[in-house]
């Protein structure tokens, strides 16, 4: 247990503040850069700020549930699905640089706060430690499907980090349910959807 907490608070300290390293090619990288007014390129930093605000939120959301899952089975579903949002971490990051903008400043904040949720989502056990998981990425997909439609049509880069994100995102909720992902109560849904737009507008301009 002692070597899981020093792995996953070295973990934690590389996801805020060390480049992310991806294992697969960037989905941009064959896309040339597109001609945007001020207005579309700030707007698409902000959405591609408040996507990587995201993935530093799931990698701490499933460091916790990992670390208190009981069945190996389910460890092993959300180390794997940490270990796909660290890719879409560096895709975000360098999208952003490549915008000319940062990272959210709200990101330690932010990665608290899911880190507790996700120790809490374990303590309940793995039905609903996978549900969270599951609801978590359906909510993500909905959230990169809004972007699609916000994004500027020019901006293929951007369009394509985004896509491939959500279709990530989509795998990792079809994997907890065939882990038996139990369904979430509504006001625990609720409650998520709230807590995720809060931290969309904070992060869009911070």
């Amino acid at each position: 247990m002692l070597d899981s907490l020093i792995t996953e608070f070295d973990r934690g300290l590389r996801t805020l503040f060390a480049p992310a390293v991806s294992s697969r090619a960037h989905p941009d990288e064959m896309l040339p850069e597109a001609e945007l007014s001020d207005a579309e390129k700030q707007h698409a930093l902000g959405l591609m700020r408040v996507n990587h605000c995201g993935e530093v939120c799931a990698q701490a959301l499933y460091q916790g549930q990992a670390l208190t899952a009981r069945d190996p089975a389910a460890r092993e579903a959300l180390k794997q699905a940490a270990f796909e949002e660290v890719e879409h971490l560096a895709w975000t990051e360098q999208r952003i640089r490549e915008l000319g903008g940062r990272t959210s400043l709200l990101n330690p904040l932010w990665y608290t706060g899911s880190l507790a949720i996700g120790v809490a989502a374990g303590l309940l056990g793995d039905r609903w430690n996978l549900g969270f998981l599951e609801e978590t990425e359906h909510q993500v997909a909905a959230h990169l499907d809004s972007h699609l439609e916000e994004l500027p049509e020019q901006d293929a880069k951007s369009r394509a980090i985004v896509e491939q994100m959500r279709e990530d995102e989509v795998k990792h909720a079809e994997m907890a349910h065939e882990q038996g992902a139990a369904k979430l109560p509504l006001p625990v849904r609720s409650l998520m959807t709230l807590t995720a737009k809060l931290m969309t507008g904070a992060s869009y301009r911070i």
